[in-house]
């Protein structure tokens, strides 16, 4: 009998069908346990987004791909507007989730398999919610760059959001940064998984870093940074444009 291990798509689905907002537990690999998101996040409305997610997400243009949907906020607002969207992510609850809210494409795919998809099928990749965490470390990140580069047109763009590890002063946040260099690891690089009642998911790394971070990781691909949008918070957004020829 093959377990569930789909914990996050539960959590979404038991959100759809009771209509009751929850919290998604995240336990990190250090035994710190925490309420990720804000409860009901993953269908939140766009009145209800931060303004620098309101300013990301309007930079979207052409054919969109949403990496990491989840619930589909972000995509079900630009197929409202007229875009053409395709939502995928490797949990098969959130995209059930998803088609069931009226995401009229919607596949469970994870970000390692993006290059099943043909070249310049895409114009915007979006990566908000915090997902360019899923790029999960330094290496992989370059290695999947290279994957989007031959997924989307000569002139796309790709709008990833994350949060800056260092802006805390919360001591286990500290501690675990410093563990995680001891380790070889990048300071914000989170070993993770996620549990809803009884469902436990399965450990991956998710990658949180700062504005210089991205800007190395990136350096080495066909992408560039082109503009960041932030605050004074932990949270920012990065517009990241191929280079030129």
């Amino acid at each position: 009998m093959k377990i569930n291990r789909d914990a996050y798509g539960q959590q979404l689905l038991e959100q759809y069908n009771n209509r009751t907002a929850t919290a998604e537990i995240i336990e990190r690999d250090d035994d710190y346990i925490d309420t990720g998101s804000d409860a009901g996040l993953y269908f939140s409305e766009y009145r209800q987004w931060s303004p620098l997610e309101r300013r990301a997400i309007k930079r979207a243009r052409g054919k969109i791909l949403d990496i990491g949907c989840g619930a589909g906020r972000h995509s079900l607002y630009l197929q409202k507007k007229g875009f053409d969207v395709m939502g995928i992510d490797n949990s098969p609850g959130a995209i059930k989730v998803c088609k069931l809210r009226g995401l009229k494409k919607a596949f469970v795919r994870p970000i390692s398999d993006i290059d099943k998809f043909k070249s310049n099928s895409f114009d915007t990749i979006l990566m908000l919610g915090n997902n360019f965490g899923l790029f999960g470390d330094a290496e992989n990140a370059r290695l999947l760059l290279g994957k989007m580069n031959r997924i989307t047109a000569p002139d796309p763009q790709i709008i990833a959001g994350t949060r800056n590890p260092y802006q805390t002063a919360q001591a286990e946040h500290l501690q675990y940064h410093k563990s995680n260099r001891r380790r070889g690891r990048m300071g914000g690089q989170i070993r993770m998984r996620v549990r809803f009642g009884k469902t436990v998911g399965e450990w991956f790394d998710y990658l949180f870093v700062s504005p210089e971070e991205m800007e190395k990781i990136i350096a080495p691909s066909r992408w560039q940074i082109k503009e960041f949008i932030e605050s004074e918070q932990a949270q920012y957004f990065a517009i990241i444009s191929k280079k030129n020829s």
